[in-house]
């Protein structure tokens, strides 16, 4: 094995926030292996296409990386950079996720041309969101605001606001902060106004399992904080059956090894929302979001998750 590569191409969504992503992880594998031929395969994924139906319709967060496993497979790419929020909890083989970076912003963002935050709005005013997570906590606190889907990449979704189309929108800051519109966001929500979705703020680096010689390369841009926190944010998603069907948060902080870690299954009209917490030590993160998992489906989050699946599968019938 090369003690170092000679070349790496990163898969990416052609998407203008994709492309930040992957362009980061370009360079700072550039300042670790100089002499390297770092190139980007830029692609679009279904979840690119269809921006007419919600991604709870239409298959969920894998439309997102198909494509980009694709070329994993057929050797055109050694890498996949993904937000990874977008990355299903379950990873089929034969592929990895061996890197997780360091986390940005986790929280939303409210972006709004006229009012300051979701308590300024007036009754009926229409605010966006692609997420049935975000929608379910917003119709929770704020049920006289009208919550309508928003799709379409950053710059799609900020030119429907713009337009009128809605009062407010709400988006993840870490890709506001990444494209450099930081300025488009009127207040952050804090994070038991809108609990995070698992991942959210952190990039995963996806490869085939069994190109050990590109994990070993890429160690170095592994962050272990962020791993930890994401490792049991997504215990907690893989355990509720994650996915854009169901409205669920899992949101994790470290301090002095110790992991915390909230999580939320709601309805996704906000009519019921079951919370639990649970700390213990960073090594056991895994453990911790499973138990927390638990002690939801204890609260009586199982009857949501059942009936929305089964929802779900009537529909896919």
């Amino acid at each position: 094995m090369s003690a170092t590569p000679s070349e790496l191409i990163i898969a990416t969504r052609a998407s203008r926030l994709a492309l930040w992503q992957a362009e980061h992880i370009r360079a700072r594998l550039l300042e670790l292996y100089p002499d390297c031929q770092v190139k980007l395969l830029e692609m679009t994924t279904r979840g690119d296409i269809i921006l007419d139906r919600t991604l709870s319709k239409v298959g969920g967060k894998g439309l997102f990386v198909k494509e980009l496993e694709t070329a994993l497979l057929d050797g055109r790419a050694h890498i996949a950079v993904h937000s990874l929020k977008d990355v299903p909890v379950q990873l089929q083989a034969p592929f990895a996720m061996p890197v997780i970076t360091e986390r940005d912003d986790p929280r939303d963002a409210f972006v709004s041309p006229h009012y300051q935050s979701l308590a300024d709005l007036p009754a009926g005013a229409i605010v966006g969101t692609s997420s049935l997570r975000r929608e379910s906590q917003v119709r929770e606190r704020y049920p006289h605001l009208q919550v309508k889907p928003l799709r379409g990449n950053l710059d799609t979704r900020l030119g429907k606001l713009d337009r009128g189309e809605y009062d407010a929108i709400i988006l993840a800051s870490a890709g506001l902060r990444r494209l450099g519109l930081q300025s488009r966001i009127r207040s952050h929500l804090s994070v038991e106004d809108s609990l995070p979705s698992a991942g959210q703020g952190a990039l995963g680096i996806e490869i085939l399992a069994s190109r050990t010689d590109v994990a070993q390369w890429l160690t170095p841009l592994a962050c272990a904080s962020s791993t930890a926190c994401t490792l049991a944010e997504r215990a907690v998603s893989r355990a509720l059956g994650g996915s854009c069907q169901v409205p669920l948060a899992a949101y994790a902080t470290l301090q002095d090894g110790q992991l915390h870690i909230q999580g939320l299954v709601a309805e996704p009209d906000g009519s019921r929302v079951y919370r639990a917490q649970r700390t213990g030590p960073a090594a056991q993160a895994e453990e911790l979001g499973l138990a927390l998992a638990q002690d939801l489906k204890d609260q009586g989050a199982q009857a949501i998750l059942t009936r929305i699946l089964s929802e779900q599968a009537d529909t896919s019938a």
